[in-house]
C-alpha cells in the first residue's frame, strides 16, 4: 500500500523507517525540509515531497505524526486539495478527541476516511516497531490500513467511532503522569533515606512496583541523565487535554491535578527538550 510520511520527529522517524522496510513507504515530509531530504538520501527509493499537498497526491495512504491540534490541522488543510476519494489519513499525534471528530467529518465530505490512532510505547517502542495503537474511526478503513499499522505497532485495537483512540489516549497518558509522580517521589525518597540504588533498583522492578517507567527510566533519572524520551512540554500538553475532558465528564482525578501543577513547574523551570523523568530533579 503506497504510504506517505509526514513528521519526522523522534516518533515519526523510526516509525517511517519500519514503513520504508516493509516496502510501504514512498514520500515523506517535514516542516525542516533538510530532515525530509536527508531521509530519502538515506532510504532507497524515497521522495523528499515538497509540501503536504504534494505527498498526499502521490500516495494512497497518508500517516501523520506531528505535535499539537494546531499543526494537525495546518497540515490537514494544506494537503485537503490533494486528497481523492478513497484514502486514507492516519493520525498518530496526540490531540483533543474533538479535533479528531472535527477532521473526520470535513473529510468525509472528500470520501476520504480520517483514523485517529494514537500510539504508546515511547521512543523506546517506536525504534523496536512495538508501539500499541488505539484507533477511532470507521472500521473499513482501520482494516484496510492493519498491514501499515504493522510495520511499527505489535497491537492496533478498534476503540470506536472518530475521537475514540484520542480519548484512549487521555486515559493512558493520565496512568503515564502518575506512574511517572509515584517512580520520581519514590526514588527521591530513597535517596533520602540513603539506599544503595543498584539493590533498591532490582527489587523494585521485580516485584510489584515494578513498571516500564522504572525500567527504562530508574538509572538515567538516577545518573542526572535526562536527554531522550519525552517532553515534559508534550506531556503538559496531554494533561491539559485530559482536563477537558475530565470536566466534561465530571470526573475528579487527584493525580491529574498533582502532575498538571508538577509539569507546569518543570515547563517553568526551563527543562522542556528533556524526558518527563526530568520530574526526579523536582522531587529530589
Amino acid at each position: 500500500m503506497k504510504t506517505g510520511w509526514i513528521g519526522l520527529g523522534a516518533m515519526g522517524l523510526p516509525m517511517a523507517g519500519h514503513l520504508h522496510r516493509d516496502g510501504h513507504l514512498a514520500a515523506v515530509w517535514n516542516r525542516s525540509g533538510q530532515k525530509a531530504r536527508d531521509f530519502a538520501a538515506e532510504h532507497d527509493g524515497i521522495t523528499a515531497a515538497d509540501s503536504p499537498a504534494a505527498l498526499a497526491a502521490s500516495v494512497d495512504v497518508i500517516c501523520l505524526c506531528v505535535s499539537a491540534d494546531d499543526d494537525l490541522r495546518e497540515v490537514v488543510a494544506a494537503m485537503r486539495e490533494a486528497l481523492r476519494a478513497g484514502q486514507v489519513v492516519i493520525d498518530h499525534s496526540t490531540v483533543a478527541p474533538i479535533t479528531a471528530r472535527e477532521l473526520a467529518e470535513d473529510l468525509a465530505g472528500l470520501d476520504v476516511a480520517f483514523v485517529d490512532a494514537p500510539v504508546t510505547g515511547g521512543v523506546e517502542g517506536a525504534k523496536n516497531g512495538q508501539l500499541a495503537v488505539m484507533a477511532g474511526g470507521d472500521e473499513n478503513a482501520i482494516e484496510k490500513i492493519r498491514p501499515v499499522i504493522d510495520s511499527y505497532a505489535r497491537v492496533m485495537r478498534h476503540l470506536g467511532p472518530s475521537g475514540a483512540g484520542q480519548s484512549a489516549k487521555a486515559v493512558n497518558q493520565l496512568m503515564v503522569a502518575g506512574i511517572a509522580e509515584a517512580v520520581c517521589e519514590s526514588l527521591a525518597l530513597m535517596q533520602r533515606l540513603d539506599l544503595p540504588s543498584e539493590p533498591m533498583l532490582e527489587l523494585l522492578g521485580g516485584g510489584a512496583a515494578g513498571n516500564w517507567f522504572l525500567d527504562k527510566r530508574g538509572r538515567t533519572m538516577l545518573a542526572d541523565s535526562f536527554e531522550t524520551g519525552f517532553d515534559p512540554k508534550l506531556l503538559l500538553k496531554d494533561l491539559k487535554i485530559c482536563d477537558h475532558l475530565c470536566r466534561e465528564a465530571g470526573f475528579d482525578s487527584a493525580v491529574l491535578r498533582q502532575a498538571l501543577g508538577d509539569y507546569q513547574a518543570l515547563v517553568n523551570a526551563g527543562e522542556t527538550g528533556r524526558d518527563i523523568s526530568a520530574l526526579f530533579r523536582h522531587k529530589h
